[in-house]
């Protein structure tokens, strides 16, 4: 479900009442009632001291429109400190928390761009082919770069396969000789030469 930025909470009258404000949503994230931490949520997506928190409560939250409501929060809250909090969900068992981090992440192309070479050169695979996904927002030709530095290494079938789709989606013409290049090296895996063959042909169409 595709996420919807909160309605912002009613304008307080100082600056004091806003922490006050924050600070009461801050402690309701934690109540048993599922819609006094959905209401706390939507109301702290203005609030940078609240990522933390957010961060805290959408690691242990169960109930769909909450955990919706928390990342939402997070994205409109955007930048570095965001990004770092919700990180660690790309290594979630939950795979509903792991798909949703990456849309929240997604949303924040610009702060989510000087993390991406790390993450797609992590020791675990499916966190480099979840990174690979965090690519398409960012604009083609550092999407290109990333991704194409990412194949020149990968030695992991799955992995080449995710970058490469992304690459036939966002990447430009310089992304053509490292797949051809990829072809070769796995030319015993036919998915991936024909992945290859698609995503020369579209990169090619899309600049003329």
């Amino acid at each position: 479900m595709p996420f919807v930025k909160p309605v912002a909470p009613a304008t307080p009258s100082s600056d004091q009442g806003t922490e006050v404000g924050a600070a009461s949503a801050i402690t309701d994230l934690t109540s048993r009632d599922a819609e006094i931490r959905w209401s706390a949520a939507r109301a702290l997506g203005a609030h940078r001291e609240a990522v933390s928190a957010l961060a805290a409560a959408l690691g242990v939250e169960q109930v769909a429109h909450v955990r919706e409501a928390m990342m939402t929060a997070l994205m409109c809250i955007d930048g570095e400190a965001s990004v770092r909090a919700l990180l660690p969900f790309l290594r979630s068992q939950d795979a509903g928390l792991r798909a949703s981090a990456v849309e929240a992440l997604q949303a924040m192309p610009r702060a989510i761009s000087p993390f991406l070479e790390p993450l797609l050169a992590d020791s675990d695979s499916d966190v480099r082919v979840l990174a690979t996904e965090l690519a398409r927002n960012i604009p083609a030709a550092e999407a290109t770069h990333v991704l194409c530095q990412l194949l020149d290494q990968e030695q992991h079938p799955n992995v080449c396969g995710a970058a490469i789709e992304v690459l036939a989606e966002v990447g430009t013409r310089d992304a053509i000789p490292t797949l051809r290049s990829c072809a070769d090296r796995f030319s015993k895996i036919p998915y991936l030469s024909f992945a290859v063959s698609t995503a020369i042909a579209r990169v090619s169409d899309s600049e003329g």
